[in-house]
């Protein structure tokens, strides 16, 4: 379960960079904030 909450939060956080450089500001913030609460409270 671990595992897959890592993975998780590298997609969300990749998922937030993407986002970032497409313009799209507050989705890439709100995924990359996301990303880094689901990873380390694993």
């Amino acid at each position: 379960m671990e595992i897959i909450l890592w993975i998780l939060a590298v997609v969300l956080v990749v998922s937030g960079v993407v986002g970032l450089v497409r313009g799209e500001v507050l989705w890439g913030i709100v995924l990359i904030v996301v990303g880094l609460l689901v990873g380390p409270a694993a």
